[in-house]
């Protein structure tokens, strides 16, 4: 038989920081229209598959719902056979979450897209809207255009002149692309997050350059009615001399209060049995797989901070970044502490004996799939204004939903 959890326990839990997971265990196009906060999206098909990597610690409390779809059972029961013992289905499901007055956030990595909001709210990121940008370029300005997606969606569709940097390279990749400090840097991403914090990321690196995000992204772009490239291949070249950007990362990490651990202390976390321990490698995926350490997993610093509710939906765990560089695990863990989390950097020498990608998931399947409003080049004009509207209102539900548990340095 398994237990039940009312809403109102999970909504205790969370503002106590304990350990939970919520799964939603829907499609993500359901699930896309409407969840609690801190939910992650896992179907039946993918438990098997994904369980292991995204629940590590096998007595971390799970809880399941839908929304009267009858999965929750199901659902269990494949959890307990996979040996998770503390597995609990939410008291009336998302109708009870509803019913108990609580928020219920729309699209995918909601948290994380709030929290980009937020920041922007709080720490007023610069911006330029795409008119401006397009007439800096036309006058062939002083300027550095950063893709701050990954390089897949940059080939895809990128403001002309742009170059991939995805968001964790950026403080250690930017100053080898623009070294004057009177060049204008120009982050930018699909939407709104990635551009808020990939710019502000060098703001607070403490960049001698004037650094802008653009506003609304490629979907402010379009909606200008001007012109995106496709196939660019423009990637961030590599850096001899990272003594600066480790600097600059790190007094960043120190703000926001990421600790610093060696290999010893490592493993007195990982003996830890009470808590869950998630290890990222957010190093690009060619680096991780020439060689990364074993156990750890891969997690592009800029994706993990987008996508956090994926890599890491037991809220309330701790999290050990590594990144033989330095500045890339110091600046993800930077935002991941403003997120919330515990996290901790590794230091020292690191064993990259392990190789390839043996921690990867076999692709989901398209069915099922919500279409993001801000991805391919076909989207109807009200579906990507529709989107943005959606995201400036998120700094007041986070207001009105009050488990976040963010702060911004």
């Amino acid at each position: 038989m398994t237990a039940s959890i009312t809403p109102q326990a999970v909504r205790a839990a969370l503002i106590a920081r304990d350990e939970i997971a919520i799964v939603d265990l829907r499609d993500e196009a359901a699930f896309a229209t409407g969840h609690p906060l801190f939910a992650s999206q896992l179907p039946l098909d993918r438990i098997l598959v994904e369980a292991e990597n995204r629940f590590p610690r096998r007595d971390a409390t799970i809880v399941l719902y839908d929304d009267g779809e009858h999965l929750p059972y199901v659902a269990a029961g494949m959890f307990r056979d996979l040996g998770y013992t503390d597995v609990r289905v939410l008291a009336g499901g998302l109708q009870g979450w509803r019913d108990a007055g609580y928020e219920l956030f729309e699209d995918v990595n909601s948290y994380s897209k709030a929290f980009g909001e937020l920041v922007e709210h709080r720490r007023g990121t610069p911006s330029l809207p795409a008119p401006e940008v397009q007439a800096l370029i036309d006058a062939k300005a002083d300027i550095a255009i950063l893709d701050a997606r990954r390089f897949d969606e940059y080939a895809t569709m990128s403001l002309p002149g742009g170059v991939s940097v995805p968001g964790a390279e950026l403080v250690l990749r930017a100053p080898e692309i623009a070294p004057s400090p009177d060049t204008t840097i120009i982050v930018n991403c699909a939407g709104r997050t990635r551009s808020i914090i990939g710019a502000q990321s060098l703001i607070n690196a403490g960049l001698p350059n004037r650094v802008v995000a653009l506003r609304n992204g490629t979907i402010g772009w379009t909606l200008a009615g001007q012109t995106l490239a496709h196939g660019s291949y423009r990637r961030f070249p590599d850096v001899a001399d990272d003594a600066e950007a480790r600097n600059r990362a790190r007094n960043v990490a120190y703000r926001a209060g990421v600790k610093q651990i060696d290999a010893a202390e490592l493993v007195h976390l990982a003996a830890d049995t009470r808590r869950t321990l998630y290890r990222f490698d957010v190093r690009t995926p060619e680096e991780y797989a020439g060689g990364h350490l074993p156990g750890f997993l891969s997690a592009p610093g800029g994706q993990l901070v987008q996508e956090t509710d994926h890599f890491a939906p037991v809220r309330g765990a701790r999290i050990v970044l590594s990144d033989d560089r330095g500045a890339r695990a110091d600046m993800t863990a930077s935002w991941l502490a403003q997120l919330g989390w515990e996290v901790f950097v590794l230091t020292g020498p690191l064993d990259l004996s392990e190789t390839g990608n043996p921690h990867a998931f076999p692709p989901r399947s398209k069915e099922g799939r919500y279409r993001r409003p801000y991805e391919g080049t076909d989207n109807p004009a009200a579906a990507m204004q529709a989107y943005l509207d959606w995201e400036y209102g998120l700094v007041d539900q986070l207001a009105r939903d009050g488990t976040h548990g963010f702060f911004v340095i």
